[in-house]
């Protein structure tokens, strides 16, 4: 195993109110539409993590200046849609998958040539799903054998297609509009299940016509974008371990704040709630065109069931805490449809159900799945293969365990959630950094 970073072990009943960090699928979002549009976009709530700052830093080399009034605000003084210029150097997204992938079709419409590139881990991450698509647009976009880097040929007038998803992907959908933007004709793309629309809210907040629906998004190029605020809602993939743990550990009473609640992100509340949990939301409002609401959530106790598949494309980042609420629950929890766990940052199934079997946990992992027998988790060593949502989702284990669980290689945390320990610890956590 990797050098051990954290011991977590059981602390005292949650409670308290948390604010998680800003959604880092909608400060990726602000920045890139921010930066093409017409005029000064303020951003409030915005994410500083490393991946939201890899994709500041690659539009920086593209020419697009930024302030920083504060930590989490960003002032992005907007070029216009053709108004970015080549960069000299290679464009480095970190590890941030989204960031990519997005950044992919941005660039495929530009006059210049741009190589995008990622660390050891986003290197390993396929890319073809979404280069595919954009080659059928007219774009040329060579990699290594379907892997980063991305080397994005300049100049291909892009054209409009219908393209219907063969997986469904937020990311590749998002690329495809981003595109789309820059492409002659209309771009048709549907999904094979509905995925969060952030893109599309968003285009519509920056004035660009966009027409979508549950599945289905349209949109023709030749228009422009227009600055406008953002306010970012408190990540929900962030809040979901404490949700979790919250839901599992008794005598726990947590409120957190202003947490995004887009329907295509909420699969995780719907799952908890057929297990038997106590989630309430309060002063529900919208923000920047994305709903948004304070979770109140009490420990209650958690049962198994059979997970709808129907349910599985509006958690998939979730999961990995959700196995740890399987494993915490009484009975059999039942997980398929979830195959696109193997191509995360790690591959998640693997990783959550061999550090699950090092804890004791009765779990057999399946292609797309895993099924879980809950009622006791043993303390134990995991590795979380540099993986940010393994790391946390051990972390949340460590409170109901019979004896302390070390987890290794947890630096990738600072990508999606900085100062995760400390607001952990605040509200009735016991992690510490190993010795």
């Amino acid at each position: 195993m990797s050098r051990v970073d954290w011991l977590s072990k059981q602390g005292t009943p949650l409670q308290g109110n948390v604010t998680v960090p800003g959604d880092k699928s909608v400060s990726h979002r602000a920045l890139m539409f921010g930066a093409l549009a017409d005029g000064v976009t303020h951003i409030r709530g915005f994410l500083e993590g490393e991946d939201t700052r890899a994709t500041a830093t690659i539009l920086g080399q593209l020419g697009v200046r930024f302030e920083t009034p504060a930590p989490g605000e960003r002032v992005v003084h907007g070029v216009g849609l053709h108004g970015l210029r080549a960069s000299t150097t290679p464009l480095d997204c970190g590890n941030a998958g989204t960031g990519m992938r997005l950044l992919a079709g941005l660039l495929a419409g530009q006059a210049f040539d741009s190589t995008l590139i990622g660390d050891e881990s986003l290197s390993k991450r396929p890319m073809r799903r979404v280069t595919d698509p954009l080659a059928s647009m007219g774009a040329t976009i060579d990699t290594n054998d379907g892997l980063p880097p991305l080397r994005i040929r300049g100049g291909a007038p892009l054209r409009g297609i219908s393209y219907t998803l063969p997986v469904a992907s937020a990311q590749v959908k998002s690329a495809l509009l981003l595109a789309g933007l820059y492409a002659e004709g209309t771009t048709d793309v549907v999904e094979p299940h509905p995925t969060r629309d952030y893109t599309e809210r968003m285009l519509s907040a920056f004035g660009w016509p966009i027409e979508f629906s549950p599945g289905k998004a349209r949109l023709e190029g030749g228009h422009s974008l227009r600055a406008t605020d953002v306010d970012v809602p408190a990540d929900f993939s962030s809040a979901a371990f404490f949700i979790v743990a919250a839901c599992i550990v008794p005598g726990s009473a947590l409120r957190l704040r202003s947490v995004g609640l887009n329907p295509r992100r909420t699969g995780l509340l719907a799952a908890l709630e057929l297990m038997g949990a106590d989630i309430g939301v309060e002063n529900e409002r919208e923000s920047g065109g994305e709903p948004v609401g304070d979770l109140i959530v009490r420990y209650a106790p958690l049962h198994g069931v059979a997970l709808p598949l129907d349910i599985v494309p509006d958690m998939i980042d979730e999961f990995p805490v959700l196995f740890v609420a399987a494993a915490a629950a009484t009975g059999m929890t039942t997980i398929r449809g979830a195959a696109e766990l193997r191509v995360k940052e790690s591959d998640r199934i693997a990783s959550m159900a061999n550090g699950l079997k090092a804890c004791g946990v009765n779990i057999q992992e399946l292609p797309d799945g895993a099924m879980i027998v809950g009622g006791r988790i043993g303390g134990g060593s995991i590795d979380s293969h540099g993986d940010h949502r393994i790391a946390m989702a051990f972390a949340v284990a460590g409170l109901v365990a019979d004896a302390p669980i070390a987890i290794g290689d947890c630096a990738n945390v600072a990508t999606s959630f900085p100062g995760f320990m400390e607001l952990a610890n605040g509200v009735g956590f016991a992690l510490s950094q190993a010795d």
